[in-house]
């Protein structure tokens, strides 16, 4: 966060610009801040509260003019009375306090996730668009979320992966879910072990790319990035031919 001179430390073969020192005069976002260490909680609040900073190693002082955002997940006043937060620092950025609820309580934010997720991964893996059916999205809805939308995103590319139908339903769904996780309290069986769900989520994954090159092997393992025998030996594996 605050740079460094060069030949500070070993490894420092040149001299670096810390974030402050980048976000003069605009806006610098501190994530985690409750996984900070309380030395760097310490020159964090000196930053904030006389606008100056030094690089490791380094003598200068340097002026800073910076706006804070920070974000946590912890329970900040917890982490004070456990010694693991400074409550000075916490009262210097606890300035306008914003609460965002968990997932799980704002549910009717998930449709509007579940197509912006849905859009960027098709994207990304060069699938055809697909769309979840308002029975799939429901069901998603009364899903707990205890990760948030780390655990939505895993989940939607996890069957955009393993599904290869272009419209999900919900039973679709119920086929890929972790089990014991639904506010209805009904329970998915989840028989096959996690070597066996990576091995038919690759089998998902190359059949489909398999499909979108007209079962092109050449092309299809070009854009694998592996070789063709590899490929091959693949498609053996998981008995993968062309219908």
């Amino acid at each position: 966060m605050f740079g460094h001179e060069k030949g500070s430390f070993t490894g420092a073969s040149q001299k670096r610009i810390g974030k402050f020192e980048q976000a003069n005069g605009s806006t610098l976002f501190l994530d985690e801040i409750g996984d900070m260490s309380l030395q760097a909680q310490a020159k964090v609040l000196r930053a904030i509260e006389e606008g100056v900073i030094e690089r490791v190693g380094g003598n200068n002082k340097i002026n800073v003019d910076v706006r804070i955002i920070s974000a946590t997940n912890k329970d900040l006043k917890k982490e004070i009375s456990d010694g693991n937060f400074r409550e000075d620092l916490f009262h210097r950025l606890n300035v306008i306090p914003i609460q965002v609820p968990a997932l799980r309580e704002r549910s009717e934010d998930i449709p509007l996730l579940i197509n912006y997720f849905t859009e960027k991964i098709c994207e990304q893996n060069k699938f055809a668009t697909k769309t979840f059916s308002d029975e799939a999205i429901d069901y998603l809805k009364n899903f707990k979320w205890s990760g948030n939308v780390r655990e939505l995103i895993n989940i939607i590319e996890r069957i955009i992966i393993m599904i290869p139908e272009e419209n999900i339903t919900k039973e679709n769904v119920q086929s890929i879910m972790p089990n014991a996780d639904i506010k209805t309290n009904n329970l998915i069986d989840v028989s096959n072990s996690f070597q066996q769900f990576k091995e038919k989520a690759e089998k998902a994954f190359i059949e489909k790319q398999l499909e979108q090159n007209n079962w092109n092997i050449s092309k299809t393992a070009e854009i694998l990035d592996i070789q063709r025998s590899h490929l091959y030996n693949k498609m053996k594996k998981y008995g993968i031919s062309k219908q």
